[in-house]
């Protein structure tokens, strides 16, 4: 019997026998059977990491040496940034837009990028292969003296602005 049930002060309990109310775990905790419907785990345990995802520069390296694919490719919008804001806005987004192609190859072809792996590699590859490549384009459509013309995109300018 419990020496709340005994009805002696709560907080006299020996150390051996601890009340409900102290036990260091919610309740809620305990609430459900994750396996039965509706039940839930109470904690997390792991999530997995996207495929790719470990060390590029093996576990024994340095911090930066294991991330360098991730660190390629922010140093090439870094440089691309500054160029575009030192007044060379053509050749600024084409740097930026190269760097984020370079990571989409990267992520293609390595087998560990480190951070530079995000979702799955599908996806990784889609998603800055398309930033990069329209980052390019507008950069090389960009007024004036435009490199690459788009006639229907004249076409439409023209049209909405009439």
């Amino acid at each position: 019997m419990s020496a709340e049930a005994a009805g002696a002060d709560p907080t006299s309990s020996s150390p051996a026998e601890e009340p409900a109310w102290r036990s260091p775990e919610p309740a809620w905790r305990h609430a459900r059977d994750p396996r039965q419907p509706g039940g839930r785990p109470a904690v997390t345990t792991s999530t997995p990491r996207p495929e790719g995802a470990g060390p590029a520069g093996g576990d024994d390296a340095p911090g930066p040496a294991r991330q360098w694919p991730i660190l390629l490719v922010v140093l090439g919008v870094a440089i691309g940034l500054i160029i575009t804001a030192t007044g060379s806005f053509r050749p600024g987004t084409l740097v930026i837009g190269a760097s984020l192609l370079a990571g989409a190859g990267l992520r293609w072809g390595l087998a560990k990028v480190g951070m530079l792996a995000v979702r799955s590699r599908f996806t990784d590859v889609l998603t800055y292969g398309v930033l990069g490549l329209a980052i390019v384009l507008l950069a090389l459509m960009a007024q004036p003296d435009p490199l690459i013309r788009v006639p229907f995109l004249e076409d439409i300018i023209h049209f909405s602005v009439r």
